[in-house]
């Protein structure tokens, strides 16, 4: 596993700033509905990255660039992450990291060294509901051990879930509202079926823009902000 891609510049992605791309492949999760499933599955598909010809293209990209978004793919496995997100700051950018927010352990040390700026977990389903989002053992409660961090972190910070059919509804969105009571911001997202992993998640029929707002409606009484992507 290790740097995969690196896609151009996006602001979405990096609300506020115009960032670079770089992908992490490999993921310690094979969510039905995940929608970069090749990073997952087949990582070496992609090519390898060389870190020192990446940085030396951030470089250069620096005047007009204000950060990096580290996505995958799941970026906290790879053992070079912390080395890498250390040479991007060196370059005065921000770092955009997300995360399933299984790997409280890395998350922390990342926020410890101050190699994160904005922070961005995803909120897949109800938690306990996790080891069916994977052929092996999940360990879920650490998603409980990053969202306390996450409460004491002196960084920007977004959850966001997208509402697939079957693994997202009222009842999940009022658990895990309760899960992060008081969060800056929780993005309610649109599901998008047609580059799910699994054949049945693509024939998945995503919710009525009324009920993606209907959602966005119950997550408004836990976050302090609630935007709708997607719709």
């Amino acid at each position: 596993m290790g740097i995969k891609g690196f896609q151009g510049t996006s602001l979405l992605d990096f609300p506020g700033r115009i960032a670079s791309l770089v992908f992490w492949g490999g993921c310690n999760l094979t969510c039905p509905f995940c929608h970069n499933p090749a990073l997952v599955l087949d990582p070496e598909t992609y090519p390898s990255l060389c870190p020192d010809d990446l940085l030396a293209d951030l470089a250069e990209r620096k005047s007009f660039i204000d950060g990096v978004v580290v996505s995958g793919g799941e970026p906290t496995l790879g053992q070079d992450l912390i080395p890498f997100l250390e040479a991007v700051k060196a370059l005065s950018l921000s770092v955009k990291l997300d995360s399933n927010g299984l790997a409280p352990t890395v998350i922390s040390e990342l926020l410890r060294q101050g190699l994160v700026d904005y922070l961005a977990i995803d909120l897949k389903t109800l938690p306990q509901r996790y080891p069916e989002l994977h052929s092996g053992p999940v360990a879920y409660e650490k998603l409980h051990e990053t969202v306390s961090l996450c409460r004491e972190a002196s960084v920007e910070l977004e959850y966001r879930t997208t509402c697939v059919p079957g693994w997202v509804d009222e009842d999940v969105i009022t658990t895990l509202g309760e899960l992060i009571d008081g969060t800056p911001l929780w993005a309610i997202q649109q599901y998008h079926p047609e580059h799910a992993l699994c054949g049945d998640a693509r024939e998945t029929a995503a919710y009525s823009p009324e009920k993606i707002q209907s959602f966005a409606d119950i997550a408004s009484r836990y976050a302090k902000r609630v935007i709708v992507r997607g719709v």
